[in-house]
């Protein structure tokens, strides 16, 4: 596809662009209404009042240090449904339910970073669970809804329609939708007219208005008949290790950047930076994967020279600090803490253009 996704937390890397969350509180939620049956036989549509009625009590928070996601539970018995990205970055994640329980994650039951989903597990029982539905029958024009955490608005509830469905890498497949998701909303449930999940919130496109993507729920359900379980400390530690064992000290994620380091910059300067930095990572990020650390470092350090050359002489804060993660990169002596170092600029200045584009601090 000729967009590239802009994804809420960036993979394999770091924490969120999600803010911390305020603090928990339990939720009142309205009763449902009556349904209304349209003119499909036997299909009863439900209001987004009525499907954020029914399906908030399943709908959670997590929690991984000061980032933040979204994530809703899919058996009564701790098992949660989330973005793979909201979890790789946390020694430590919790799960806040509706009425403001913490729970730690005890096991991660099966991921798919290709798809981005993550399952995992608490230790409850008796919890209010989503139903799921199916996501190969959505069309452009079916109406959606989606309810997340954006930028710690916690149980917000957002409506649209399917866009389009969209082939991407290796033949899979993603949801475009006009409901819209922000940081925090990674990980939140996306539901058909009958309160049934048919997405997982993900990503969006910066610079397009209403450009919002779910990963079909379809490719969930084969997690959960074949969960692998481990511990989430054996998890955190892989994790740790594939972020930057490698990494010297001090870089083991990204600066946050505030919002006036893009003063000077014009909507299409930002958008510039992160089409070029997402482009970027889709090379260099399957080449560190495969063991090629040197090809990830010198695609990374080849685009943050582009970046620089391509942006207007008043974009001077993302321009100076590129500069500034090539030379601690060309500082270090082992190829793929070089790599990791202009990773880390990359995801800082994605985590701050997505911050100013919903205005947040």
């Amino acid at each position: 596809m000729g967009a590239r996704l802009f994804f809420v937390a960036t993979l394999l890397g770091v924490a969120s662009c999600a803010t911390a969350s305020p603090s928990a509180a339990p939720r009142s939620a309205a009763a449902p209404r009556s349904p209304s049956a349209d003119s499909v036989a036997g299909h009863v549509s439900l209001t987004p009042a009525d499907i954020a009625a029914r399906a908030m009590p399943a709908v959670v928070t997590i929690h991984t240090g000061p980032g933040l996601g979204t994530g809703f539970v899919v058996r009564p018995d701790g098992w949660i449904a989330t973005n793979f990205h909201v979890i790789v970055s946390g020694a430590r994640v919790t799960v806040t339910m509706g009425d403001a329980r913490q729970f730690d994650v005890v096991e991660v039951l099966a991921t798919s970073p290709e798809h981005d989903l993550a399952l995992l597990r608490i230790e409850a029982q008796g919890l209010a669970t989503v139903a799921l539905g199916d996501s190969s029958a959505m069309r452009p024009g079916d109406p959606v809804v989606a309810i997340g955490n954006p930028l710690g608005l916690e149980d917000t509830v957002s409506n649209g329609l399917v866009s389009a469905v969209r082939t991407i890498h290796q033949g899979s497949e993603v949801l475009q939708i006009s409901a819209p998701i922000a940081p925090g909303s990674s990980g939140g449930p996306i539901f058909n007219d009958r309160g049934e999940v048919v997405g997982v919130a993900t990503a969006f496109a910066h610079g397009g208005q209403n450009l919002n993507f779910g990963v079909p729920v379809r490719y969930l359900v084969p997690m959960m008949q074949n969960p692998s379980p481990i511990p989430f400390s054996a998890f955190a530690l892989q994790m740790s290790k594939l972020r930057g064992s490698s990494a010297p000290d001090g870089e083991s994620g990204f600066a946050r950047h505030p919002v006036a380091v893009l003063d000077g910059c014009t909507a299409a300067a930002r958008g510039l930076i992160a089409k070029m930095i997402l482009d970027a990572v889709e090379v260099g990020a399957p080449l560190y994967n495969r063991g090629r650390p040197e090809g990830c470092y010198h695609v990374y350090d080849g685009a943050a020279s582009d970046i620089q050359r391509k942006l207007p002489r008043a974009c001077r804060g993302p321009t100076a600090a590129l500069a500034e993660a090539q030379t601690r990169a060309a500082s270090s002596t082992e190829v793929a803490a070089q790599a990791w170092v202009i990773r880390h600029e990359f995801d800082a200045l994605l985590d701050v253009i997505g911050r100013a584009s919903h205005g947040a601090p």
